[in-house]
């Protein structure tokens, strides 16, 4: 926390020259975690998809499975692919829009390369409302573009309307299951 606080007043006092090295801290923090555990991340504007992507990552364990749970802000493109199992938890907001925390990590895997993510096995968990016509629609933009960049869907996409908790714990034990038997 200190360091963060100190990179973020010497950036202000420095016309952003710390924006890279800003950049490497956070590549630094989450590369400890990439080898055998599962990634999961979180997009989301009033916290469900925060939520249901902790439960997920406490719920790994009993799986024997090790989790580390992030903000998509915290991560970048570069994280996903070097990942080999990943878990994305995404509500859609407004009219069929990425959450504020997500867009930006969304753009950057729609600018890698196809095939930058082929060792990268996935799931996608997309919160939404059906009173919206494009339901869903950021966890159907990541299902595709994961898909696009070469990643493996282990499991399919569900799509949770906002009475998600009556059917959503199947889906979770299901991926964590199959997550538990892909070599790493």
């Amino acid at each position: 926390m200190y360091l963060e606080l100190v990179a973020i007043l010497f950036q202000r006092n420095t016309g952003g020259v710390l924006s890279g090295f800003w950049l490497k801290m956070k590549l630094k923090r989450i590369d400890e975690y990439m080898s055998d555990e599962i990634l999961i991340i979180y997009g989301t504007e009033t916290g469900n998809a925060e939520d249901l992507a902790e439960e997920i990552g406490n719920l790994a364990g009993k799986h024997g499975l090790v989790s580390k749970v992030f903000d998509m802000e915290d991560v970048s493109a570069e994280n996903l692919a070097r990942s080999k199992r990943l878990i994305v938890c995404v509500s859609t907001w407004g009219e069929g829009e990425q959450p504020d925390n997500a867009q930006d990590l969304y753009d950057e895997v729609v600018g890698l390369d196809d095939g930058s993510m082929m060792n990268v096995n996935y799931a996608v968990l997309a919160l939404g409302d059906t009173a919206f016509e494009l339901f869903c629609e950021s966890g159907k933009e990541w299902d595709r573009v994961l898909e696009q960049k070469g990643a493996t869907r282990v499991n399919e996409r569900i799509d949770c309307d906002t009475d998600y908790y009556d059917y959503v714990d199947e889906w979770i034990g299901l991926t964590l299951k199959i997550m538990q038997d892909i070599e790493v």
